[in-house]
């Protein structure tokens, strides 16, 4: 066996730290401006309406869904520092873009749709990231290493957010730099920020990041990626196959998982202003407060499992999440008899009121309040009456809601930490680009096809079908990965050279 050497130890980590930063700063990219996009295009640009934001939104996903793959790729025949860096420089240039939309006279909304689209493409360097730590930790290093990259995505998501709301201090207004026909506001301010953080990223690649190569035991070996510039010293041992039926099995759970939390996320608002009357402020405060508190939960789960998967095993950590994720959602099925508040001033003349029982309409709702004044202008709360299951499907209880969303923000990063990891020791010493790649693909298109499911699903049937379809989807996932559990083993041990 070679030993490592503590300065190639150092240096392997030291790059591998480089990634985890890298992936901070892919996920603030995606979330600093998610709060600020709706109002900054309706600004730019009031032919806008709201279907066009669900394609702003979706463009990032659609546009990292894209570039995944290729960037994979690359990274299996050229040093990494390539993809990585042109990556980060697009991503870049689009924040860069995203903050001059104002200035055309037209079209507006489509510059906006491009900018954010080239920096979901410029987040595909998370397929690289994750190959990279493949390649460079052996096994026992791996979970970890893996919950960390996790992690960092994961405080990304949640301080994005919270450094758009310190720049909501400048204003609308802001300052404008005539001569570069630059305006820094609360909108643009953000985005600018992201560019300088992706430019000390790329110095940062450039300073620090090298090439390392382990195998499953850790031990040094060369690699196709190195181009002279690490200390590797064996040949790598590739012979062997890799089980693409646990491939294919990896690719469709990783897909439901971040299926059924795109669900979750999409849904949060939509719910809780049907179900408990709250305005669309509160919603959105209320909702952003348990978001948050979701994502520190996160990031304590990823700490956890790394500990926790040396005992247990990362196959059975993967089963035990999305079991709970599957109690998560079994809590919000509708029960009992109380029904939501309605909307009764959407309510024609020619229309029956229904009859409800007394404990959840009096004494707030009343017939004679059903009569609003021609010049009211409070905004309207409660389940909309164009929504027909709001008329018999019975009120989720706020207790059912809290007590999902704990168990959903535990059982998910449980989950995407073990399929990664899973993933990655399956795939052994192959070059993983390409196969990191279609992982990450098949998460981007989890996340433009969740919204679009919940938002018809629930909509014309109801939480009731939505959530219940969301439990039959774990389910068969479950089945699936009972069926395919025992080939869900690293590389290595597959073929002998190590035990599991």
């Amino acid at each position: 066996d070679v030993v490592e050497s503590q300065e190639h130890y150092k240096s392997r980590w030291r790059s591998i730290w480089i990634m985890y930063l890298t992936m901070f700063l892919s996920s603030v990219g995606f979330s600093i401006v998610i709060m600020s996009v709706w109002p900054y295009l309706q600004k730019i640009d009031p032919t806008a309406d709201a279907s066009f934001l669900g394609w702003i939104i979706a463009s990032y996903s659609i546009g990292q869904m894209v570039a995944s793959p290729l960037f994979g790729l690359w990274s299996n025949h050229r040093p990494r520092r390539e993809p990585l860096v042109i990556s980060t420089a697009i991503s870049v240039a689009a924040n860069c873009l995203y903050a001059y939309v104002h200035v055309p006279h037209a079209h507006n909304k489509y510059y906006m749709l491009t900018a954010r689209a080239l920096v979901g493409f410029g987040a595909g360097n998370v397929a690289v990231v994750r190959s990279y730590i493949a390649g460079a930790t052996s096994l026992t290093e791996r979970t970890s290493a893996m919950a960390n990259t996790s992690a960092c995505q994961a405080v990304g998501f949640i301080l994005g957010p919270v450094f758009q709301t310190c720049f909501t201090l400048i204003g609308e207004e802001g300052v404008t730099w005539k001569f570069l026909c630059l305006q820094l506001n609360m909108y643009t301010t953000p985005v600018l920020f992201g560019a300088l953080l992706g430019v000390i990223n790329i110095i940062l690649i450039f300073a620090i990041f090298r090439e390392h190569r382990v195998d499953d035991m850790g031990r040094q070996y060369k690699s196709i990626n190195s181009d002279g510039e690490g200390s590797d010293v064996l040949d790598q041992n590739t012979e062997g196959s890799i089980d693409q039926v646990a491939v294919v099995a990896l690719n469709v759970l990783f897909f439901v998982i971040l299926f059924v939390f795109a669900v979750f996320e999409t849904i949060a608002t939509p719910l809780t202003m049907d179900m408990y009357s709250w305005t669309r402020k509160e919603a959105v405060f209320y909702n952003g407060i348990i978001l948050s508190v979701i994502g520190i939960e996160s990031v304590i789960v990823f700490m956890v499992v790394k500990t926790l998967s040396k005992k247990t095993g990362e196959r059975a950590i993967l089963h035990a999440g999305l079991l709970i994720v599957l109690v998560g959602f079994f809590i919000l099925l509708p029960w009992g008899k109380k029904l939501p508040n309605i909307q009764w001033q959407e309510i024609k003349n020619n229309s029956i009121p229904r009859t409800a029982p007394s404990e959840m309409l009096a004494p707030f709702w009343s017939l004679p309040e059903l009569q609003l004044p021609s010049n009211h202008t409070a905004e309207p709360v409660g389940c909309p009456v164009t929504q027909s299951w709001c008329l018999n499907t019975p009120m989720i209880y706020l207790a059912q809601y809290i007590s999902s969303d704990v168990l959903i923000g535990l059982g998910y990063p449980v989950c995407n930490v073990m399929s990664y990891t899973l993933y990655s020791k399956v795939l052994g010493p192959k070059p993983q680009g390409v196969y990191m790649g279609w992982l990450t693909a098949s998460g981007s298109g989890a996340r433009i096809l969740g919204p679009v499911f919940v938002s018809q699903i629930y909509t014309h049937l109801g939480p009731r079908w939505a959530f219940s379809l969301i439990c039959g989807v774990v389910v068969v996932s479950l089945l699936l990965l009972e069926i395919v559990y025992k080939r869900l083993i690293a590389f290595s041990v597959r073929y002998g050279r190590m035990q599991e």
